[in-house]
């Protein structure tokens, strides 16, 4: 697991295509995550300029509901690559014959320059559901199947469905063969989501056979799935009454039900949520809200797949290099067994109306007794942008505006915001139009009682400025830069390529629109450009403004107060009705409810046979690769200076990082690095102010990021402690590149002090939003700061002690703004020099030549040696079980250990046995059984730390129990070596990981860094491979060492903290943060 502290880099070109989706929640993915990138346990603590503006789902993390809403911006929908027009490249054809034999029929057929790729849309003759075909030379193969599902209230049926189905079906009737395929898969991908109006299952692999194998599972499952006919699986995946003794309490039960506690216990998420004031399908929430979900029935469940689960309502999605033909195939298996339906037309989306004058609404949200609670308001204005889908030049001009507004810290509308000092952060800022109607919002939290009022009036002002005046030509060009490079890239990170396509189509495909035109950016693009260079941006912009925003009397203005007795008031509620509903009940009764508890659980905890396990298809070992891929590296010296080069084929494009030694920066500086790299970012020049310098890096580049990361490197007492600089530019303009990293490092003047104010309180506030949210993120890192070094320096820098120092330093910005100037200075000093420096570059090798120049300029600039000597780090914070107190309704809970403490010596199967023990044993106990939306475990082979953590968890000591039982588990295991294979191959999907050329790169900087030798890497692989049971067994003795002597830290509200250490005596030491 990639361990971030914070958020992801300050891009000053922050991408414009990943823009949050309009509430949609994720499935599931795999756990441990075990060799996924060489990378994988660096704990990277980035500035946090970007906040909320770029989130990528991560094969292998349990994502967030709502970080699935990162994975497609505004203009995703064009972030694919620009090539010249050229003769269409020979991919193999399905004649009309051919498809008729199928029972397609072929409807049309395009050549996409913009993605190289021949797009065919067939349409099912006999049912009419429509499969889009796009062949091309891309071996990240993509299916996905997408149905609308409109729901009626909040009763989650949806997102619960979403969950059931992937839990046995006709064909694989075990209990998850979900689970069995992230066992034993390649895939690159395999999840599933609930937007409000529709559901997607996709999956992807480079491997043809593995990916075929995911098509078929999730076919079956989502057209015969076993749930519509399985009460157990409503309960655990919706909702259940549990009760284990007639004697105690009845409570709710149920993962979607514990995941969407948690989401509304996320004062962000809650301000969404009533932002969405609607009278059609948008105005309820699709993912379900805790208070409803209990009242859906197993009938509804039942008649809602009934329904809306039919070809006749689905649209088809493959992508890839696998013959288009074998796709018809196994699609007409499936879909020659149904008949039409109407579902396609019962299922339409209504449009809302657009309201005849503003409205606003007042709530409360759940907030901590501590602190100044008078300036915890938020306030946020939302606008619905038009009753009909805009044209995608529209759309286009209108993502446009967004960017110049809202994309960088130098946008005018986020810096007036910001620099106005009437709040901490934006919140749920920007422009969506993945529905059916586009919207636009801007908000900020942090906001005190008295100055709500002024916000609003603020943001109505400046939009009205921005439409007056317009924006300055350089912010306009940098924009356009950010934005066709972005196109020129295609850079969708560990995201694959096809399913980002996928996306896109969809978001016009689902509401019977074009599922081509989506792709097609080239032509309105090139009118938007022509548009701006004949008439002016003033032009082009101001009419969006006035239309869309100033003159549009659909507005609604949300005020979230906080209340402290809110949460308190929630779970008496909840106490209060469940107390009825068991004064309602018999003897009779109370005792087969407890029956029915005993007969789920046991359900839930009893293997399926190996019979049922072999119907799940599978790879074997003879398909696996016996080496690893290996990544081009040629290792130089420019100037005394370390260079690694790669030669790969990046589309013109540079990928630069510059890395510098922390070893001779001092301990008390720590805390202060996150904000010395935004300050680089974010604060001017003596020529240059921060909006001129920001729209420059704009212009010349493709973005510049600047952050520390920190790992364990095994066998050695001293961590790896880096400050990284990453840009990437055009080959062309890889001059202005180096030249803008100079400026950055050496000419930025810290200076600016309301600025760096703000900073302070933007990361306070982004903060507060990590501990709600992923407070597993917080619980690891806290114990990591336990156990080693290096954890310790990433927890000061991106933990709860940064937030503790944050808060500190927020009143000694005024006191002592000379001493903290200074200090940024002397980090400056400590950092910057030749000695110690790295350099790792990704291009092509005529490229890589050309570049040398502009880099040994860059490095002769460079002071030769850091100030000071360098310093010994040593710091850990005090071993202890540890209770973080949040309001929240759920808990996130973790225990680790170091096993290298045992004397135990990384072998290769401890990453196939961390994984099983998250996909069977935590799987099973802490997701099925125990109701949480997440449990897994994570191997830190650098440090030997093993960690269990839970996500979203209604337990506490339960789930350390069953932590505690995991050696246990180890030494009883039988597994056969069919599931052992299964085991191994999913353990090698992970090494395998599939990577764009700058992650290769990135990695082999990463290798290097922590001295990781493909000699060794080849070691680890033969022994992933040679993984046998009695490697388990062996296993289980270091990790007791976790039960016997580990660390256990739970982010967890106040009362399930005091109930744990009234049940064990003192327990946990307990921590006051929000």
């Amino acid at each position: 697991m990639l361990r971030t502290a914070s958020c992801s880099a300050s891009l000053t070109s922050a991408s414009p295509f990943f823009r949050h989706f309009p509430l949609s929640y994720s499935s599931l993915s795999s756990s441990t995550g075990a060799l996924r990138a060489p990378g994988r346990n660096l704990r990277r603590v980035a500035s946090p300029s970007s906040t909320g503006r770029r989130v990528f789902l991560r094969r292998g993390l349990r994502v967030p509901s709502t970080a699935v809403r990162g994975v497609n911006r505004q203009l995703s929908r064009l972030s694919v690559r620009a090539v010249a027009t050229q003769p269409a490249p020979s991919y193999p054809d399905v004649g009309q014959d051919e498809a008729e034999k199928l029972g397609f029929e072929k409807v049309s057929e395009e050549f996409i320059s913009e993605c190289k790729s021949k797009a065919t849309l067939f349409k099912h003759k006999k049912t009419g559901c429509e499969v889009m075909s796009v062949s091309n030379e891309d071996e990240n193969k993509v299916f996905g199947i997408v149905l609308r599902t409109p729901p009626k209230d909040s009763t989650g049926i949806p997102h619960i469905l979403e969950h059931s189905v992937l839990c046995g079906s006709r064909k694989y009737p075990l209990k998850e063969p979900f689970v069995e395929l992230l066992k034993g898969s390649l895939h690159t991908f395999l999840n599933a989501f609930t937007y409000p109006d529709r559901t997607c299952y996709p999956v992807a692999s480079t491997n043809t056979k593995d990916f075929y194998n995911l098509v078929d599972v999730y076919l079956d499952a989502v057209f015969f799935p076993k749930c519509v006919d399985d009460v157990h699986t409503f309960q655990q995946e919706g909702w259940h009454y549990e009760l284990n003794d007639p004697s105690e309490d009845i409570s709710y039960k149920g993962v979607v039900f514990n995941e969407m506690k948690g989401v509304y216990s996320q004062p962000d998420n809650i301000l969404g949520r009533i932002a969405q004031q609607a009278n059609n399908t948008y105005g309820v929430d699709s993912g379900g809200d805790p208070k409803d979900i209990p009242n859906l029935t197993f009938e509804e469940f039942k008649d809602f797949h009934r329904k809306y689960y039919h070809p006749s309502n689905a649209r088809i999605w493959f992508y890839g290099d696998d013959d288009p033909l074998q796709r018809l195939r196994i699609l007409s298996e499936y879909l020659d067994m149904f008949e039409a339906s109407p579902s396609r037309d019962t299922s339409k989306i209504e449009p809302q109306r657009l309201f005849s004058e503003p409205i606003r609404i007042v709530e409360k949200y759940p907030a901590a007794r501590d602190g100044d609670l008078k300036k915890k308001n938020m306030v946020c204005i939302n606008w619905l942008l038009s009753e009909k889908p805009l044209d995608l030049e529209t759309q286009l001009a209108l993502g446009f505006l967004d960017h110049l507004m809202l994309g960088t810290p130098a946008s005018p509308l986020r810096k007036i915001l910001l620099e106005s000092g009437l709040g901490e952060a934006l919140v749920s800022s920007g422009m969506s139009d993945e529905l059916l109607q586009p919207q636009f919002s801007v908000g900020m939290k942090g906001v005190s009682e008295d100055n709500v009022q002024k916000v609003e009036e603020l943001i109505m002002s400046t939009l009205k400025k921005l439409a007056e005046e317009g924006f300055e030509s350089d912010a306009v060009e940098a924009s356009m830069n950010t934005i066709e490079f972005s196109l020129r890239e295609n850079n969708t990170g560990s995201f694959p390529r096809g399913l980002s396509l996928m996306l896109q189509s969809i978001a016009k495909w689902i509401y019977d629109m074009d599922p081509f035109e989506p792709l097609k950016y080239t032509e309105p693009l090139k009118a938007l450009k022509a548009r701006i260079a004949e008439e002016g941006s003033k032009a082009v912009f101001s009419p969006l403004i006035e239309q869309f925003i100033l003159n549009n009397s659909h507005r609604v203005t949300i005020e979230m107060q906080p209340d402290p007795e809110k949460a308190s008031q929630e779970e008496a509620e909840e106490k209060s009705i469940l107390e009825k509903v068991k004064a309602g009940m018999t003897e009779e009764d109370l005792a087969e409810l407890a029956r029915a508890t005993e007969e789920l659980r046991l359900k839930q905890e009893t293997p399926d046979p190996p019979e049922a396990l072999r119907c799940v298809p599978s790879l074997n070992l003879s398909d696996i690769p016996k080496e690893p891929s290996y990544v081009p590296t040629e290792v130089g010296d420019i100037n005394g200076v370390k260079v690694l080069r790669h030669d790969l084929f990046t589309n013109d494009i540079v990928y630069a990082e510059v890395v510098f030694d922390m070893g001779s920066l001092k301990h008390e500086l720590l805390p202060l690095v996150p904000l010395f790299c935004q300050s680089l970012l974010e604060m001017g020049t003596k020529d240059l102010s921060f909006v001129q310098l920001n729209q420059l890096i704009g212009r010349k580049t493709g973005g510049i990021s600047v952050y520390p990361l920190t790992s364990s490197v095994r066998g050695k007492d001293e961590p790896c402690s880096k400050i990284i600089v990453r840009g990437k530019s055009m080959a062309g303009r890889a001059d202005d590149l180096f030249n803008l990293m100079n400026c950055l490092l050496q000419e930025v003047q810290f200076t600016d002090q309301q600025r760096f104010k703000q900073f302070v309180s933007q990361s306070i506030a982004r903060m507060e939003n990590r501990l709600r949210g992923s407070g597993h993120g917080v619980a690891a890192a806290r114990m990591d700061a336990m156990l080693n070094i290096a954890g310790w320096m990433s927890e000061q820098m991106g933990g709860l002690s940064y937030l503790e120092f944050l808060r500190t330093l927020e009143k000694k910005v005024d006191e002592d703004w000379e001493g903290i100037s200074s200090s940024l200075e002397e980090i400056r000093r400590s950092l910057l020099a030749k000695n110690g420096c790295i350099v790792n570059m990704t291009a092509d090798g005529k490229s890589l030549t050309n570049i040398e120049k502009s880099l040994e300029k860059f490095l002769d600039l460079l002071p030769e040696n850091p100030s000071g000597g360098l310093v010994t780090w040593d710091g850990r914070l005090p071993l202890r079980n540890e209770a973080i107190v949040i309001p929240t309704q759920v808990n996130y809970v973790g225990k680790a250990g170091n096993i290298y403490s045992t004397g135990y010596e990384l072998d290769g199967s401890a990453y196939v046995i961390s994984k099983h023990i998250s996909n069977t044993w935590l799987w099973d106990r802490v997701r099925v059984s125990g109701g949480a939306y997440g449990g897994f475990c994570d191997f830190d082979s650098h440090s030997g730390v093993f960690s269990f953590l839970s996500y979203r968890d209604p337990n506490l000591l339960k789930t350390l129990d069953i932590y505690d039982g995991t050696g246990d588990f180890l030494r009883g295991l039988d597994v056969d070596q069919e599931t052992l294979t299964k085991a191994i191959i999913g353990t090698i999907g992970d090494v395998d990981s599939y990577q764009l050329p700058d992650a290769k790169g990135y990695s082999s900087l990463m290798r290097h860094l922590l001295g990781v030798t493909d000699e060794e890497r080849l070691r680890k692989r033969e022994e992933i491979l040679t993984t046998s049971l009695k490697d388990f067994k062996d296993f289980a003795e270091a990790i007791d060492v976790v039960r016997d002597n580990g660390v256990a830290v739970a982010v967890a509200s106040a009362e399930d903290i005091d109930a744990a250490n009234n049940a064990r005596s003192n327990f946990f030491e307990v921590k006051k943060a929000l």
